[in-house]
Order: structure tokens, then sequence, then C-alpha cells
């Protein structure tokens, strides 16, 4: 009867919101007007606007998979998920771009994506869980904005005012460009390691608020680890996340045999399998 409650509130999530949202994508030019510091907090309107910014860089070049079905569902089952945590009350956005890379990203703000190659090899919407549930934990904790802000300093920060009074003009537009590209190319260097083994522990702990079987992220992990490391598809992600069995041997000490009861818990639904053919 969980099971059967679990699934129904999953199937209930609104659908209006599948496809990225490109006014607020273009928003993102409409930066805070504050002085920033880089030890400061960040807004979350400004935390949304740095987001869309980085996601409208990645959308530049990888455009979203030409599948409005593959959309909502990958929406669907990311705003379950994200409904299970404090943060619940971002405006979520979820897509899946059209790379062989196998990979997954989180904006700043609410902004996730998958690629065409790592959903291509995901064998259950549990699996699918966990890889969401892993990139919503990144937003939760604000890896990815810390990052950032840590990164651009002060002084670039500092630009956000000033950009923001001057967005009208041809020389506003492309300092603010250049804001957003340096937050884009975080995600060629990655983040820290703890923040990763992090992200795992709590999407497991996502996933499973969310009804699912918590060792749908394992076995994804099983499965990248089974790859030749020397396959290109896998170079980005390796190049910037722990190999696979550091984040197995973590998540295993982590989660012990805690969960187990839980691993009776929704493992997949035909509709998973409709879109994989």
């Amino acid at each position: 009867m969980k099971k059967l409650i679990a699934l129904l509130l999953l199937c209930s999530v609104p659908m209006s919101s599948y496809a990225f949202d490109l006014g607020i994508i273009s928003k993102a030019l409409d930066v805070g007007k504050k002085t920033a510091e880089a030890n400061r907090d960040i807004p979350e309107s400004e935390e949304v606007q740095i987001g869309a910014g980085v996601t409208s860089n990645i959308l530049g070049t990888t455009k979203l998979v030409d599948n409005p079905e593959m959309q909502r569902y990958v929406n669907h089952v990311g705003m379950w998920l994200a409904s299970q945590t404090e943060r619940s009350g971002l405006k979520w956005h979820f897509g899946v771009i059209d790379t062989d890379t196998v990979n997954a990203f989180s904006m700043p703000g609410g902004y996730v994506l998958i690629t065409r190659g790592l959903f291509s090899r995901l064998h259950s919407e549990a699996e699918l869980a966990g890889v969401l549930g892993h990139e919503i934990s990144h937003v939760v904790q604000k890896h990815h904005l810390k990052a950032i802000q840590k990164a651009m300093g002060r002084e670039a920060l500092g630009q956000l005012a000033q950009i923001a009074a001057d967005q009208n003009g041809s020389q506003g537009s492309q300092n603010l460009a250049k804001v957003f590209k340096g937050g884009t190319e975080l995600y060629a260097h990655g983040l820290d390691k703890d923040d990763e083994f992090e992200a795992d522990r709590l999407g497991v702990v996502v996933a499973a608020r969310g009804g699912y079987n918590p060792y749908g992220l394992v076995a994804v992990l099983q499965t990248l680890g089974a790859i030749n490391p020397s396959d290109a598809a896998l170079k980005l992600l390796f190049d910037t996340h722990p190999t696979p069995a550091d984040r197995l041997d973590r998540l295993g000490a982590a989660m012990g045999d805690k969960l187990d009861d839980l691993g009776n818990k929704i493992d997949d639904v035909p509709r998973f399998e409709k879109l994989k053919r």
C-alpha cells in the first residue's frame, strides 16, 4: 500500500514546468543591485539568477533532447524528489541534454541537467532518482554557489552591481557574460571531493524519502565502475568526480545497513522502460 501511495503521489506532480523557462533564463541579465562581498550570503533571488545564467551558457552549446515526453518525465521525477527537501520552494527545472557524454549537472537555484548518455545507461526509475537526488542535494547544500563565490572572489562579484546598472549597454552585457562564463568554467574542474561524497549520502536519503529503493545510486555507481575508464564519454565525469570505487566505499560506509529495510521500495515503473525504448 505504501508503495502504491508513493507512486500515486509521484504521478500527481504537475507537469506544466517540464521545459526550461527561457524567459527566466533570459532574466539572468537582471542581476541584483547590491554590492557583492565574497563572504556574504547570496540571496536566493541572486542564486537563481546566477544558476540561470550558467544554465543558459550550457544550453547555448548543448541543446535539450527534442523529446517532450522524456523532458516531462524527468521533470516529473525530479520535482517529486525536490519536494522532499528543505528547498522545495525553489522553482526547480530538470532537463535531458543531447550528448553522448555520461554526466549530470546541477546549477545554483534549482537547475538540474542529465545527459542523454547517462540516461541511456540507467536501468530503472530508482537509478534515475538516485542521480537526480545527488544533483538536488548539491543545490540544497549550495555546493556550486559556494564554489563560484569562492572562485570569483570579491572583485568579480562586486562587478554585479555595476553590470546591473548598465545591463542595457553593450559593455554591461559583455561583462555579465564574463561573470557567467566564469561560473560555467567551474564545471570543467569539478567540486571538492567532500561535496561529492556528501551529495551521494544526501541523494540516497532524498530518493528514499520519495519512496524509491535507496540503492538506485549504488547501482549507477556500479555501472559506471564497470565501464572502461578510457571511454571518451566518461572523461569529464571521471575528471570532475571521485572514482566510482571511492564513492561506493564512502557511500557503503555511510549507509551500512541503515536503509536495508527500504530495499523493497519503488525500483521501476513501466513508463521508464517505455521511454528507454
